[in-house]
């Protein structure tokens, strides 16, 4: 037991090391520049840090990935380059069979975005992450799993452990698990009313642990310090959703996206 936590406590420091100072991966680094994405999304980039992000994780561009309801795609459009090649993506994204006319709608979008760029996004392969249809990848197949601002929407549906449990049984011994999520003030705090998506960082922890995994690491690469985390409709009201509309908006753009915390797990090997 004593060897085992020795390695995870290497890999979070080698993780760690490989951040500050900079060793990243420059074909991560074009995918994250690639032509093809919209200038609005690579705005987003200051926010959302997704070299930092992803090099945390242990993204390799010859990895088989599962991201969690990639809704407008926005990982997808470095994952998918970044992978193409050498590894595989699955998107784990809505049940297209669901009577939701906005589960459709994501779908829709998600479905036009891969469209769009066939010779970018044509081995993408789509999953579903849905109550009772949660085969998101075979089982004991993936070496990362992530999910980005989503335990919030499945805490709302009741779904929450059930996601845990798919995502472990989806990858193999010594896979990782990547979250980031909206970051609450009360560590422990458990967004069960829809509206509320900044989530308690140690509750979060707990739940995913729960399902078997062992944290590996946490991060800030993703904080913010000026989210005050207090606004009229919540997250919703900083960018890019601008809520309010023009109410305030100078002030809002100033603080930039919300605080996240960034937590990578490991599937035990044993």
């Amino acid at each position: 037991m004593r060897l085992a936590q020795m390695l995870l406590v290497a890999l979070a420091m080698a993780a760690g090391a490989a951040l500050a100072s900079g060793n990243y991966d420059p074909k991560l680094q074009a995918a994250i520049d690639s032509s093809f994405r919209p200038a609005a999304d690579k705005a987003r980039d200051p926010y959302r840090h997704p070299l930092q992000t992803l090099t945390f994780f242990g993204l390799k561009p010859n990895m088989t990935v599962v991201e969690l309801w990639p809704f407008g795609g926005w990982y997808t459009e470095i994952l998918a380059p970044y992978l193409h090649d050498r590894g595989t993506l699955y998107a784990a994204a809505m049940d297209p069979d669901s009577t939701s006319a906005e589960d459709k709608q994501y779908n829709s979008e998600f479905e036009a975005m891969l469209a769009a760029h066939p010779q970018v996004y044509d081995k993408v392969k789509m999953t579903v992450l849905a109550k009772g249809k949660m085969q998101i990848a075979p089982d004991g197949t993936a070496d990362l799993v992530v999910t980005f601002r989503n335990i919030h929407n499945w805490v709302w549906a009741g779904m929450e452990k059930e996601v845990m449990a798919a995502a472990f049984r989806a990858l193999k011994p010594g896979g990782i698990l990547g979250v980031v999520e909206h970051r609450n003030n009360d560590p422990t705090f458990m967004p069960k009313t829809p509206g509320q998506a900044y989530v308690g960082e140690q509750y979060a922890i707990d739940l995913i642990q729960s399902a078997g995994f062992r944290l590996l690491g946490q991060s800030n690469i993703n904080r913010n310090p000026k989210d005050t985390k207090d606004y009229p409709k919540g997250v919703w009201t900083l960018p890019p959703s601008y809520a309010e509309g023009d109410k305030d908006r100078a002030r809002y753009a100033a603080i930039g996206e919300s605080d996240r915390f960034t937590l990578k797990f490991i599937k035990p090997k044993g």
